[in-house]
């Protein structure tokens, strides 16, 4: 099958397994989107007057078909075919003949791919955002279900101040929304249209890029067809920081879990079916889900750099380095949507031990509360830091094992609604 570049020679075949790499295969999950840029291309040239409405008719009848097989999972790509952009055009003119070899009039590759990616951007990001979402509502049910089960709070991995499950769970509830502000962010980039900018240098067709970017649910275009071009590496780097920063806030509830959970501690546990035994260990229930977790949010923090790295010192317009960055960033999204539904199963599992402050290990918790105590009978706070210390010093501290934290976002005002809404306005952006 000749190639849509081919100009009458073939290329060593050696280069041409190097240059296709691994692209046609990651190229299928963009095949919906190829086509529905191709649609909204052809409705527009029609427009324009360089397509009839009878061969739009033809060309958007078998569009459909092929999107049909897509949807199905009957799509492949030939062997001798290098990407998406070319299986598909080739597919239309083996089935209609001349009138499949009209529709990249007006377009290249390099704004087909653009769109592509753009399109399947914005609809990872959809899902991602739902994903953060049901994980969110999930936290703040377990923060309100345990607001009244206190543990101990650590600095410096050594016991420090009363805490609670309701602030812990709350705290990743909200940690959550700063999160879903950089995806946001990242959603804004890929909302924009670069289909018309073409090889990043415009066209002489009279191209109605209004059209096509309402066609394609944008919410505006990139409109400098140079700033189109170099959108690339940009969007996908903006929203692997919006996929790192999720990844930071799900590694540090793994590590929580995973301590939590242990033996030493005993916070919380799960059913056994949730967790791993030992090959020789018959008491041992390994936290193997958070483990791994923990290091898939690690790998994901990565991210941002290494795309940051192929996408450096090369000037605007197209390179084949591009390529590269489909090879990292589809296999990252989909291990983010593992991360956050396996983080949502496990926490509707978790069960809290509600007597953890009864052991008197943890009686030197409350050295704080017993300071702001004499505060508030007219001690002033150095004195009565030096008082509680001495009892410290000598082992006669006692203090009832009790908190009244009223101000916002503290153990007993763990403003629920306020995070609520601040989510609220943070994911509406992204629709």
């Amino acid at each position: 099958m000749a190639k849509i570049w081919d100009k009458g020679f073939d290329a060593n075949k050696l280069v041409e397994e190097f240059t296709v790499g691994n692209d046609r295969k990651l190229d299928l999950r963009l095949a919906k989107h190829d086509i529905i840029g191709s649609m909204a291309h052809i409705k527009m040239l029609v427009k324009i007057g360089l397509l009839d409405e009878d061969e739009e008719k033809t060309l958007q009848d078998e569009l459909q078909n092929i999107l049909a097989e897509v949807e199905k999972g009957n799509f492949r790509l030939d062997d001798d075919v290098e990407d998406i952009h070319s299986q598909i055009e080739a597919m239309l003119t083996e089935r209609l003949g001349e009138i499949g070899k009209k529709i990249h009039s007006g377009r290249s590759r390099n704004d087909q791919v653009l769109v592509d990616i753009k399109l399947y951007l914005k609809e990872e990001i959809k899902q991602i955002k739902d994903e953060v979402l049901q994980l969110f509502n999930l936290l703040q049910s377990l923060s309100e279900q345990h607001k009244d089960s206190l543990l101990p709070g650590y600095t410096h991995a050594q016991i420090a101040m009363p805490s609670s499950f309701g602030l812990w769970f709350g705290a990743y509830a909200e940690s959550l929304v700063d999160d879903m502000h950089s995806l946001a962010a990242a959603w804004r980039v890929a909302d924009q249209n670069p289909l018309g900018s073409a090889a990043g240098y415009g066209s002489s067709f009279p191209l109605d890029r209004e059209m096509t970017t309402k066609e394609l649910g944008f919410g505006t275009m990139s409109y400098n067809v140079i700033a189109a071009q170099m959108g690339r590496g940009k969007t996908e780097r903006v929203l692997a920081q919006g996929m790192a920063n999720i990844a930071s806030t799900l590694n540090k509830l793994a590590a929580d879990n995973c301590m939590y959970l242990s033996g030493n501690y005993g916070f919380i546990s799960y059913p056994k079916e949730l967790t791993t035994g030992s090959s020789i260990m018959p008491h041992k229930k390994n936290p193997d889900v958070w483990e791994l977790i923990r290091a898939y949010s690690n790998r994901l923090q990565s991210l941002p750099n290494e795309i940051t790295m192929m996408t450096t010192n090369m000037t605007h317009g197209y390179h084949r380095d591009y390529q590269l960055l489909k090879e990292v960033l589809f296999p990252a999204i989909e291990t983010l949507h593992s991360i956050l539904g396996m983080s949502h199963f496990m926490l509707q599992h978790i069960s809290v031990n509600n007597d953890i402050l009864s052991d008197p290990k943890y009686n030197y918790l409350f050295t704080v509360e017993e300071v702001n105590n004499l505060v508030l009978q007219g001690i002033p706070f150095r004195e009565a830091y030096q008082i509680v210390g001495k009892k410290v010093q000598e082992g006669t501290f006692t203090a009832e094992k009790k908190v009244n934290h009223t101000h916002e976002g503290s153990i007993g005002n763990l403003c629920t609604p306020e995070i609520r809404q601040k989510m609220s306005l943070a994911s509406e952006i992204i629709k």
